[in-house]
């Protein structure tokens, strides 16, 4: 990008001719990033599940094997 003049006003120049302008953190640095999982224990455990699950189960066998005798 030449220089372009407008008006007989400079215009844009090139990004070579701009001074490097950078960011930086600030001084002392930036405040710790909190990045660990916090995940609240919610609903019921494995075993909780696995015994309603069993006694589920268990009372269709019985009521099969109930269904079974009637017939």
């Amino acid at each position: 990008m030449t220089e372009a003049v407008i008006r007989n006003k400079p215009g844009m120049a090139s990004v070579k001719d701009m001074p490097i302008l950078q960011d930086g953190p600030p001084p002392g640095g930036f405040a710790p990033v909190r990045f660990a999982r916090r995940i609240p224990n919610k609903g019921p455990s494995a075993m909780a599940i696995f015994l309603a699950a069993f006694g589920a189960f268990s009372y269709g066998m019985y009521q099969v094997g109930k269904g079974n005798k009637i017939r």
